[in-house]
């Protein structure tokens, strides 16, 4: 059972996210798997605003920064100024947290 961020770290190394993860959860999974395409698919899918932030973060990491600025609109989120590994770390904590 994944309760926090290294849980979640500690988990990549399985060849599928924990089951029971939300759907955010599972975007960032993936994305910290390298696999942004599946990440996308399985945010893209969920109207919640947790997805709408995964979702702005995968964009910011493809380089969208305008497609980005739409999601963390959506997800009633500022835009990220920080680096990526600092962003994903503080969705995930804060995913996990809820």
């Amino acid at each position: 059972m994944v309760v926090n961020v290294a849980d979640f770290i500690a988990s990549f190394g399985g060849a599928a996210p924990a089951p029971g993860l939300t759907a955010p959860l599972a975007g960032l999974w993936w994305a910290a798997k390298g696999d942004w395409d599946e990440a996308h698919r399985i945010v893209q899918d969920d109207s919640s605003r947790d997805a709408a932030w995964v979702h702005a973060y995968l964009h910011r990491v493809e380089g969208d920064l305008g497609n980005a600025g739409y999601w963390y609109r959506q997800a009633g989120q500022p835009a990220a100024k920080d680096s990526l590994e600092a962003e994903w770390q503080r969705i995930a904590a804060a995913l996990l947290a809820r």
